[in-house]
Parts: C-alpha cells; structure tokens; sequence
C-alpha cells in the first residue's frame, strides 16, 4: 500500500523532477560590465538561468551538460528593426497584387526561424500587413520556430507617406486609406490609428516621419508628420503603454520626432549636430541599420531590380548610413543595435556588427548595443539583455572570439531561447 502511494504520488503534477542544463563556457561575455570571463558554468533551470559560477561545476544525476570550453557565450541577440514578413527579390512590389495574407505568413515562418538560427533569439518587427502579429502568437505558443517578437502590426504614416500602402498604385486602386489601414493626417487620425494598433494586438507603435528609400515616392527624406501630430501619437501610445519608433531619413523630421518624444530614431541617415544633440538631451536612441543601407545602394545597381523612383533613392541615401553611425557614435548618441532585415536576406543580421566595428564601434560595445541597450530600447532588461541570474535562459554561443575577429559573430553554433535549445554543435 505505501509503496502504491508513493507511486502515485510521483505520477501526480505535484512531484516534478527538475533537470538542470549546465553550460560550460570557456569564454563568457559579461555585457553589463563589458568584460569577457575565461572558464564559467550557467546553471540553467527551467526557462531561467539559476545561476552563474566560475570554474566547470560537476553536474548531478539528472544534469544535462553542454560542452561550450571552446567557444565564445553571450546572451541571445537583440535584433530591434527587422521585417519578418518579406524579403528583397526584384519581383517584390509585384508582390502586392499577386500575395494573399497566407502567402506572407508561410514565407515568414522561414525568416524567423532563419532569424533566430542566426543568434537572434529575440527581434522589434517595424512594420508588416498585421501578419507579423500572427507570426508572434505562434511562436508564442511554440507551433514554430523563431525568434521572441515585439511587433509594431502596421506602420503609420500621412497620406502619400513612407507607409501608404497604395504608393506607387493607378488611381483607381489608390482610394483613401485611413487609421484602419495605418494612414492619418491630423492629431485625431494619428491618435485613432494608434488605438487602431493596440486594437489589432501591437506591442509598440511605428511611425514613417519621413520619406523612405523603397516607397515608390519621391522623396527619401522630407518630413511626413508636424510635431502637433507625432505629438498627439506619443501621448495617446504612452496611454496605452506604447514605445514609439520613428523611421526617419530628413533632418527635420528627426528634430520633430525627437521633440514630440519618440524613444527612438530609425536609419538617421541625414541626423546633424542640432538633432544629436536633441537626442543625448532626451535619451533617445538611435538604431542605424547599416546593413540595409549597403544592400539597398548594391541593389540598385542591378538593372530593373527596382521601380525608377526607387532606385537614385536607394543611390544616394543607402551608403550614408555608416557615415551617419560614426558621426553619432562619437557624439555619444545612444545606440541600440538593428539591421533592418527583409531588406536584405534574413539570418544575415551579424554583419551588422562587421559594419559598426568598421566605423569606429569596439566589437564589445556592439554587442552591448545588441544586448544591454537594445533591452533598454524594449522596455525588458529585467528579464533580457544580459546573462544573469533570475533573467530568461537567453543564451547563444558563437565558434571562435569574437572580439578578436568580429565575423565569428556569423558563426553561432549554440542557440537557447527561453530555456529551451534550437541549435547545438
């Protein structure tokens, strides 16, 4: 009879085995202090990491041990502008006309587990067709693959802006999409659009306040939104406890973002000293996405890849990125890592890091940018952004030091999201 209770018992909810996973870190990148430690142990249970020990501890009868002596560990990476939904092809604005809701959605099943392979355990998606927020429920409930996502659903923009999604259409499919659709003009409009995103599930609110490059528009960098309206934008997103991203290009439209209050600046690319300066005063950040800016200027030399509109566009303003990113890099803007993925190939998010050492960043600093600050620009670094105990089991490894040569940043072996492992050697 005891021994039938005791089996029960074991058999019950009540009685859990608890199974340790233990990483042996030969070199272990501690970003809050900006310090990489030689030979440590995390203590991995559940989706936590218990603890962090230096030396190799012995693990017990139930332990599951990963062998990382010979490589570099880190948190996962923070990744805080990408597109899951799309990807560049030089039929992409066909797309339009010729995808269903259906087509977008299976095609971003592949870039998001492609995303987090890459190290990127979690991502700020900056705009999509609301399919993006599709995709972030089903990673949730773990029916695929990918990264963690925070979402912005649809962008917002003014009528003709960056974010229109009828740009470049014949008029009688233009029409006159309002706040449903993420297009408003005027403090109202604006404040309905973002209540219109909180409807529809978005994690934070993103705003075109300038021209963009791949709209087929004229401009690139003219302001799109008054200060009145971004205004009425971040007040209404900090009443329903939204950040606000800002896409920006002009100068000007930075200055007025910067002033309505937005957390942080996309691209820059155009960003003087009067807007560093408004940006240092404020704490915003700025995330440069330089590797969208290299691949849309070598895009645009290949015949016919995209509309002519486009391309002087993606001329001129593409290869300014880094320029910019070296400029506010020594200026002291705050930098917070992001590539702006889907207008370039998916899973090719490392080479940002190569960009940002070539203009000036150490390579530790940039995965801090990637990890510590890009936590900051989300809101979570009490729970990501660094290898800590109590924090999320966030933890990728890559083959060699990366602080010795940043390409092994492209060369990740190990990748663990929220306790559980994806990828290992």
């Amino acid at each position: 009879m005891r021994n039938l209770f005791f089996l029960l018992l074991i058999g019950s909810p009540l009685f859990v085995f608890s199974q340790r996973t233990i990483l042996h870190c030969g070199k272990l990148i501690d970003v809050v202090n900006g310090k990489q430690l030689t030979d440590y142990s995390i203590i991995v249970e559940g989706n936590k990491i218990s603890d962090i020990q230096a030396g190799y501890i012995k693990p017990g009868g139930t332990d599951k041990v990963i062998d990382l002596k010979n490589n570099t560990v880190m948190p996962g990476l923070i990744d805080c502008h990408v597109h899951l939904e799309s990807e560049t092809n030089p039929n992409k604005y066909m797309e339009t006309f010729t995808f269903n809701p259906a087509d977008y959605a299976f095609q971003s099943v592949v870039f998001a587990e492609r995303t987090l392979m890459a190290g990127f355990t979690t991502v700020r998606d900056l705009g999509g067709s609301g399919v993006n927020i599709s995709l972030r429920n089903a990673i949730n409930k773990r029916l695929i693959k990918g990264p963690r996502v925070f979402t912005a659903g649809k962008s917002i923009a003014t009528t003709g802006g960056h974010a229109d999604p009828t740009n470049g259409y014949r008029r009688d499919l233009m029409g006159d999409p309002g706040p449903a659709a993420g297009v408003a003009n005027g403090p109202d409009e604006c404040r309905k659009a973002v209540r219109q995103r909180y409807k529809e599930g978005s994690d934070l609110i993103k705003i075109t306040a300038s021209g963009g490059v791949l709209s087929v528009a004229r401009s690139g960098e003219n302001p799109q939104f008054t200060e009145e309206e971004i205004k009425a934008i971040v007040e209404t997103a900090r009443d329903y406890g939204y950040k606000v991203a800002a896409h920006c290009h002009g100068a000007e439209a930075m200055k007025r973002a910067v002033k309505a209050g937005v957390n942080s600046i996309e691209h820059g690319t155009y960003m003087d000293d009067e807007v560093m300066r408004l940006m240092k005063e404020r704490g915003t950040y700025y995330v440069p996405t330089i590797t969208a800016g290299k691949s849309v200027g070598d895009s645009a030399k290949k015949p016919g890849y995209y509309p002519e509109l486009v391309t002087p566009k993606a001329l001129t303003i593409g290869p300014k990125i880094q320029g910019t990113f070296t400029k506010a890099y020594k200026a002291g803007v705050k930098i917070a890592f992001g590539t702006d993925a889907g207008v370039y190939a998916h899973g090719r998010n490392w080479l940002e890091f190569v960009y940002m050492n070539e203009g000036g960043m150490p390579v530790m600093e940039a995965i801090q940018s990637a990890t510590v600050a890009a936590a900051d620009l989300l809101g979570v670094t009490d729970q990501l952004g660094s290898i800590e105990k109590g924090k999320l089991a966030d933890i990728i490894a890559v083959a060699g030091d990366p602080l010795k040569d940043v390409q092994q940043m492209g060369k990740v072996i190990f990748v663990m999201k929220d306790g559980t492992i994806y990828k290992e050697k």
